[in-house]
């Protein structure tokens, strides 16, 4: 099946791609949501989504309301449901409700297709810890193609990982109420150029909203294989302390329930209640150990820089690794951003003589190396294909 761009296609209900079939999108095709369903697509195990929009026709999937009536949770989200590794021994149950399980193969190079240029607006159900986030990848090999990708005010996750190996570059999490990047069961994938940028006013009530959480499992188990996420090249923005700060607004990084981590030459920028957290015995030794990295860093937040619950290692220790391993902590105007923090015209350059284009390439997992520490050098990746104000925009 194709869906072509010459007219605007309403998605009802939730939507399966199956029985290993193909679902094609043009670029600059819309898919709205219709209004009052609980609507998602669900790509199953052995089917593909071909949507390859371009910087100047990028594919949208938005809310089917008018101007001026979106909000968070219009719709559900986009599924990916591959056959890759997990550290799971038994089938798990797909979020939601769905009716479909995934979580035993163990096909790391599986293909699901690919996300390029897409924008993703107003989804996200979050109820009774079984939600549809605006981008959710089960296990999904490093086949699939994910590269310029756009959340826009998502109403839980932006992007959850349950298990896999998918890559993904250029990634976008606007205004988020959940977490910006969600990690989970084994996760074994890299992710370079991310952008987190957080709205002060708008987070989960019921939950804490960190821009990445990763667990290795609910029990903080060690289970096999460890989820270890590789990031390199991250701005994780917060609110910075702004006006009205909804109370909820949490951490930069929040490594818990025995995760292992790398994450390197990223910025974390005015993280609410702290920077990186680390909450478990396993996480915390495999950060001394040297297992998981933080290096090439600029931790700039409002609250403490460093945060552990371990007696394995303390938030004193950690500070001094993530300093001798060339991180450093500065002021938020101190990181000299154009304008980071503006949610309507963002940008996210750093000025002349900025510390973000300072410091040593920490070398990481498939990351290309750049001159420059967070997601953007001197281009803006962003233009063109991005929204800044989707509730505005016509369709």
């Amino acid at each position: 099946r194709t869906l072509t761009a010459d007219r605007v296609w309403i998605l009802d209900g939730f939507v399966f791609v199956k029985n290993n079939a193909v679902l094609t999108i043009e670029p600059g095709t819309v898919i709205k949501a219709k209004v009052g369903q609980k609507s998602a697509l669900v790509i199953t195990q052995g089917s593909k989504i071909m949507a390859e929009g371009t910087a100047q026709k990028p594919i949208v999937f938005t809310s089917g309301k008018p101007v001026g009536q979106r909000a968070p949770g219009d719709w559900g989200g986009i599924i990916l449901i591959g056959r890759a590794t997990t550290n799971r021994t038994t089938p798990q149950a797909i979020e939601g409700g769905l009716g479909l399980t995934y979580g035993t193969e163990k096909i790391d190079n599986d293909n699901s297709g690919v996300l390029k240029y897409v924008r993703v607006e107003y989804a996200g159900i979050g109820t009774n810890d079984s939600e549809i986030n605006a981008v959710t990848f089960y296990a999904v090999g490093n086949g699939t193609t994910i590269e310029h990708v756009q959340t826009v005010y998502a109403n839980d996750d932006a992007y959850e990982f349950f298990g896999g190996t998918v890559n993904a570059k250029y990634l976008v999490a606007y205004a988020t109420a959940d977490d910006d990047f969600d990690f989970d069961f084994g996760y074994n994938g890299s992710i370079q150029f991310a952008l987190a940028l957080r709205d002060p006013q708008f987070v989960d009530s019921g939950d804490a909203g960190n821009g990445i959480e990763s667990d290795n499992d609910k029990d903080g188990t060690a289970a096999l294989p460890v989820t270890k996420p590789r990031l390199s090249n991250l701005t994780l923005i917060g609110p910075n302390n702004a006006t009205n700060t909804a109370s909820n607004h949490n951490y930069g990084n929040r490594w818990r329930r025995g995760t292992n981590f790398v994450i390197n030459n990223s910025i974390l920028l005015g993280n609410q209640k702290g920077g990186l957290s680390i909450e478990s015995d396993i996480t915390a030794n495999s950060y001394k150990s040297g297992t998981s990295e933080f290096k090439n860093n600029i931790v700039a937040v409002v609250a403490d820089a460093f945060l552990s619950n371990s007696s394995a290692f303390s938030a004193a220790e950690m500070r001094t690794k993530a300093l001798a391993d060339g991180s450093i902590e500065l002021t938020a105007a101190g990181v000299q951003l154009n304008s980071p923090f503006n949610l309507g015209a963002p940008n996210f350059l750093p000025l002349i003589g900025s510390p973000a284009l300072s410091g040593t390439f920490a070398a990481t997992t498939n990351a290309t190396s750049v001159n420059y520490r967070g997601a953007f050098g001197s281009t803006d990746w962003t233009a063109g294909w991005a929204n800044w104000d989707a509730q505005n925009t016509v369709y």
